[in-house]
């Protein structure tokens, strides 16, 4: 019989996530290990490899369920307010994961940091593919006027992006952050008359 285990997955990811904060990308697998109070092999029974618990430790196992409820509202209700969904959806998992994954990053560059980049992709690009599939199947639905699906996408990509910046990066003492939703609304405001059929 196997013996239970005695830490938990959150916990081991909240060790590493603290190691990853403090050490960049470079922080070993044996620190986190030993931050964690387990074994290395323990830490691999758990985690195939450190770029895995990377991933769990900053919260990207977590980002893009927006993508597939962006899909999964195709042809149903409103376009307006699925985009709106949308974009409220990928500023929450954006302003959660983005603050981390930069601090890491910006442990001094490590040539390991392009291999973890080159795993994680471009995700700006992935996501600005998903809301041109949705606009593009929109369009063939006739809930949308013809548009370019990739430009619009792309557009929209860099509106949000440069929020998630904005207001959780480059925060400035003495300036109201501007709130999520007026924002999308705003962004929406704007966009809608090329969208409306």
């Amino acid at each position: 019989m196997a013996r239970p285990r005695t830490i938990t997955d959150e916990q081991i990811v909240e060790a590493a996530r603290e190691v990853f904060l403090e050490q960049g990308f470079a922080a070993t697998t044996a620190e986190i290990a030993r931050r964690a109070s387990i074994s290395e092999g323990t830490l691999f029974k758990r985690y195939a490899s450190k770029e895995d618990l990377f991933e769990a430790a900053v919260g990207l196992h977590d980002y893009a369920h927006w993508r597939a409820a962006l899909l999964e509202r195709l042809g149903q209700g409103e376009v307006r307010r699925n985009l709106e969904q949308a974009f409220m959806e990928f500023l929450k998992e954006a302003a959660a994961i983005i603050p981390n994954l930069m601090t890491v990053l910006s442990r001094g560059h490590n040539p390991e940091h392009n291999r973890l980049l080159e795993r994680l992709g471009n995700p700006v690009r992935q996501d600005a593919e998903v809301i041109a599939q949705y606009l593009r199947a929109e369009l063939n639905l006739g809930r949308v006027r013809p548009l370019d699906a990739e430009i619009t996408a792309l557009i929209i990509m860099g509106a949000l992006t440069t929020y998630v910046h904005q207001e959780h990066m480059l925060t400035h003492a003495g300036r109201e952050p501007v709130d999520t939703g007026r924002f999308v609304r705003g962004l929406l405001d704007l966009l809608w008359p090329g969208l409306a059929p």
